[in-house]
């Protein structure tokens, strides 16, 4: 249908031929001279005949506005829209749009509707709402090239409202929905991967440096007993050396027969005092048996150094034995 009659600019409010015209600013005065196109008029002071001549049309040279009435449309997923627009025009040729169609803004206004659906019947919903811009691109593009015969350029073309069936806009806010959840869903399982993960390489590097830590102690604990035998060791070796050179002077045989007598007391009074039970040799309270067993041995492991001095052993031998003989006697019978 037609949007209506023609606009006042097109057939009424023509201006009168006095001779003298002053034309406005951004238009085009089309002058007919008997009944035939003649020129026209800038903006500014024109001269014309009287009764000759006749102003035709007016033409505006500004950018004009014109509503697209909403229509009806099918996607290429069969749904129905409704939809409207806005259209952006400029006369750019007074001559073409007087004379080239009958009533450009109804020309162009029903193309940019044919080219409307034609153009959202290659496009499916969601589409149609992605590619807006592209759209309104393809539909400038379709409309220049059949206005450019009427003088007319379309500047741009925007989609005010896109309508869709209420059922349709049910399915799409329960895919929107769905949408939002399978996002959330997955997105809270990266989160708790992610946390997993975490978790997991947070226990590896504790059980990493734990176990360095753990070496380290060992390492540590192990050099320090090292170090510790060592001391120990000297220590040994210094006391050895001090009790050899002890006993290699005057009456130092003596002198140990003495401390292993004391050291045999001291151990045998404390026997019983730990356990009820106790284990002892039928020779126990035979001091200078004990003592000379203990003797004994120190003579065989010392034996070796005395073979370079046989001459001098027996002398050693007796001395050795007849002082601590002497000593223990007199330890038993202050005991007893």
């Amino acid at each position: 249908a037609r949007l209506g009659p023609a606009p006042s600019r097109w057939n009424s409010g023509l201006p009168m031929n006095i001779g003298v015209l002053f034309v406005p600013q951004q238009e085009a005065w089309v002058v007919e001279r008997m009944g035939k196109f003649h020129r026209i008029l800038e903006p500014g002071l024109n001269f014309l005949i009287p009764l000759l001549d006749r102003i035709r049309y007016v033409q505006s040279l500004k950018e004009i506005v014109i509503n697209v009435p909403e229509q009806s449309a099918v996607t290429l997923d069969n749904v129905t829209l409704q939809i409207d627009g806005v259209l952006y025009l400029r006369v750019m040729d007074p001559y073409k749009a007087s004379y080239g169609v009958e009533d450009p803004e109804y020309a162009v206004t029903q193309l940019a509707q044919t080219t409307m659906r034609s153009e959202l019947g290659k496009l499916s919903l969601d589409r149609v709402f992605r590619e807006r811009e592209s759209l309104n691109a393809s539909i400038v593009d379709a409309i220049n090239q059949a206005s450019d015969c009427w003088g007319i350029r379309c500047l741009r073309y925007e989609i005010k409202d896109i309508h869709v069936p209420p059922r349709v806009k049910e399915s799409m806010q329960m895919q929107v929905e769905a949408e939002r959840r399978k996002r959330a869903t997955v997105l809270e399982s990266e989160g708790t991967r992610e946390s997993a993960i975490n978790v997991a390489e947070g226990q590896k590097q504790a059980q990493i440096l734990a176990s360095e830590a753990e070496k380290a102690e060992q390492i540590n604990k192990a050099a320090g007993e090292a170090n510790a035998m060592l001391v120990k060791a000297r220590a040994k070796a210094e006391a050895i050396q001090l009790l050899a050179a002890a006993l290699a002077q005057q009456h130092g045989n003596a002198a140990a027969s003495l401390s292993v007598a004391e050291q045999y007391v001291n151990a045998f009074s404390k026997i019983a005092k730990d356990s009820n039970t106790v284990l002892l040799p039928a020779n126990t309270g035979d001091v200078t048996n004990m003592v000379a067993q203990a003797l004994g041995i120190y003579t065989t492991l010392t034996k070796p150094q005395a073979v370079k001095t046989q001459d001098e052993m027996p002398s050693a031998h007796e001395d050795s034995h007849s002082p601590a003989t002497e000593v223990l006697k007199a330890e038993q019978g202050s005991s007893s």
